[in-house]
């Protein structure tokens, strides 16, 4: 078994800072001093920043939801308490309480990332250590909430799925194997429906929330400043949307990112990609986008999700553009850059929306490979999509079979996706095959299909479906902003290359926009180079362009 984090790269995660760079960060902190036991933060509540201890010591413990605490580590003089939410002002995952008087320099957020910007070398040793961290953490469960209820129960995979893909610690009990878990689901008595239960810091008790629910009950859910006016509003927090957040907020720009479940996208789902530039042993989507995540944060990106879009609304003066959440929340922006991606079909196969989360998946991350660990699998899809996840499902399963409707892959799929998966034993393609038909009684149980050799059937209990995407531009149809036959957003409509719509001021890129790559590395570009175009339109100059040149955060 592979050593811990915590075990690996102990040095690298809890670093003592020489008298000089501790000088260097008090310029950019606040002096503090705590009595003995007297809490620098407390999970589940708003932490204040990052502290810097020059005096005592401090113990930090994590809570388990049910009362308990146990110490993950003491930090003294030199060293500093915090993990990389505290960039944005996250909710506190642990506890910190000096032992004895404590003297410490509180770096807020936004002095924090002013020091990383200012101090490149020192802000290079605590953000690794920050990232780290939170890293221990997810691996390790601490710090975050409980999900408690049978690994097959349907919330279990999509709540378990919300927090991994927002980078959240969790641990799942199974009342079958933990007493304390078996206990709890006798006291709370639910019914069938009600599972998952979700302990949170506080100990306060939730039943199969829902994943707004859940991050408003843990503190994650982000919200935009009252009354403020951003200079680029983003929807949808993919490649595209991340790394327009994180160009636009290097260069000075007020920015604020909103998504309706996580960070990453489709993308973000990947389990390998082999061919984005740099990368030549591979990245998965997760580790690639949580990098531009904690990226744009850096640079003071602003973040709020899960927040899901309503509606668009453009004035036609010079006013700011205005998106509606659904929870009658309003985002004002001089800019807004339509980001929003595409979602994955669902074919019309008889009893699809039955079995969703109950064997149908949408999602091939490691909660889903190991709910199907050792059994056969089926796979709908012919896009490098769909050939990344059959590729990471042949390692967990014991066998994947690939229905595409077309007569093969290399269409639609990178040549070394098609070759990879010639080469797996445990990958078997039926083309001009799809799936007329789910059978079971709560769960899946058995799939019916049609193909070349006519029906057949087996005893399937999962079902992954990567069928095409259709454009997530339904909230723009009162907006004015064109859309193409298939519903993905028209820009440059009048011959120049430009990201922009039919109305001013308001950006397409990425997966949504009509004619895009439907890469990541496409995305990225597009994210990196409609920051130009935004510039032009609010008349300034970015960093290295004629005219006045606007710091990294200012």
């Amino acid at each position: 078994m592979t050593d811990p984090i915590a075990t690996r790269r102990h040095a690298q995660m809890f670093p003592t800072l020489a008298p000089e760079s501790m000088s260097r960060v008090e310029r950019f902190g606040i002096p503090m001093s705590f009595d003995d036991d007297q809490p620098l933060f407390t999970a589940g509540v708003e932490a204040a920043g990052l502290y810097l201890i020059m005096t005592g010591r401090v113990r930090i413990m994590q809570r388990d939801g049910f009362g308990g605490l146990s110490l993950i580590v003491e930090h003294g003089p030199g060293e500093f308490a915090a993990e990389v939410g505290q960039l944005s002002g996250g909710i506190a995952l642990i506890d910190g309480r000096a032992i004895g008087p404590v003297t410490a320099v509180l770096l807020p957020p936004e002095r924090l990332r002013a020091l990383m910007v200012a101090e490149a070398a020192l802000g290079e040793v605590i953000l690794r250590a920050l990232i780290l961290r939170r890293a221990s953490l997810i691996e390790t469960g601490d710090g975050g909430p409980v999900l408690i209820g049978p690994a097959r129960a349907p919330g279990m995979a999509r709540l378990a799925g919300f927090l991994t893909r927002n980078g959240y610690p969790y641990r799942v009990l199974d009342a079958q194997d933990d007493p304390a878990a078996a206990t709890l689901l006798a006291q709370y008595a639910p019914a069938p429906e009600d599972l998952p239960l979700v302990i949170c810091h506080d100990g306060s008790v939730l039943r199969n929330p829902t994943d707004r629910g859940l991050a408003q009950a843990i503190g994650m859910l982000g919200a935009p400043e009252p009354g403020r006016i951003y200079d680029v509003a983003i929807v949808g927090a993919g490649p595209a949307g991340l790394a327009t957040a994180v160009y636009a907020a290097s260069e000075g720009l007020s920015v604020i990112v909103l998504d309706a479940r996580a960070f990453g996208g489709q993308a973000g789902a990947s389990a390998r990609i082999e061919n984005y530039f740099g990368f030549p042993t591979g990245i998965s989507g997760q580790a690639l986008v949580a990098r531009a995540f904690t990226q744009a944060q850096k640079f003071g990106a602003q973040m709020a999700i899960p927040a899901r879009i309503s509606s668009l609304d453009c004035p036609r003066t010079e006013e700011p553009m205005v998106l509606k959440l659904d929870d009658g929340t309003k985002v004002t922006g001089r800019t807004v850059v339509i980001a929003s991606g595409a979602r994955y079909r669902r074919p019309r196969i008889n009893g699809l929306t039955r079995f969703e989360s109950r064997g149908i998946w949408y999602w091939a991350s490691p909660v889903e490979a190991a709910m199907c660990a050792d059994q056969d699998v089926i796979l709908v899809g012919g896009g490098n999509s769909a050939g990344q996840a059959a590729v990471y499902l042949a390692g967990h399963v014991r066998s994947v079979t690939m229905m595409v409707r077309a007569c093969g892959l290399a269409v639609s799929m990178s040549r070394y996706l098609i070759d990879r998966i010639a080469a797996l034993p445990n990958i078997t393609l039926l083309t001009e095959t799809q799936i007329t038909t789910l059978e079971g009684e709560a769960d899946l149980e058995a799939v019916r299909w049609t193909g070349p050799a006519g029906d057949d059937q087996a005893p399937i209990r999962h079902v992954f479906l990567f069928a095409g995407a259709d454009p997530a531009s339904d909230w723009l149809s009162d907006c004015g902003v064109a859309l193409d036959a298939r519903g993905f957003v028209l820009t440059g409509q009048d011959g120049a290359p430009s990201l922009q719509t039919t109305r001013s001021g308001v950006f397409a890129i990425g997966d949504v926009r009509s004619g895009s790559v439907k890469r990541v590395g496409g995305a990225i570009g597009e994210g990196a180079a409609v920051v130009a175009q935004i510039h032009a339109l609010l008349g300034d100059a970015p960093p290295g362009v004629s005219g006045t040149a606007r710091g990294p955060l200012s």
